[in-house]
């Protein structure tokens, strides 16, 4: 299991759904950089391991946020992983974003 699959998951199941991640939280939380993260992020929801979607209204002084909360599938497949009941080999973020 790669450090950035470990970091962003676990960041995912620390989180209340009520309170959705965006992709620069997940950079300041994780300490991982903008260039891993938001394409890791775009594999996830391609993935179906997380769903993704724009805040409502338009927030005066910052563009909209793409917000994330980590699927059923997500958890499932994330608990099966770190049971080492799936391999990397047979998935990955990358892998299934193709």
């Amino acid at each position: 299991m790669t450090t950035t699959t470990r970091l962003v998951l676990d960041l995912f199941l620390a989180t209340d759904p009520d309170d959705p991640l965006w992709g620069y939280r997940v950079t300041e939380e994780t300490g991982l950089g903008p260039g891993t993260v938001y394409p890791f992020l775009e594999r996830l929801e391609k993935a179906g391991w997380i769903t993704g979607s724009w805040e409502a209204g338009v927030p005066e002084g910052r563009p909209r946020r793409r917000l994330y909360t980590l699927s059923g599938t997500g958890r499932q497949e994330y608990a099966a992983l770190r049971r080492g009941r799936t391999s990397l080999w047979s998935w990955s973020p990358r892998r299934a974003g193709r």
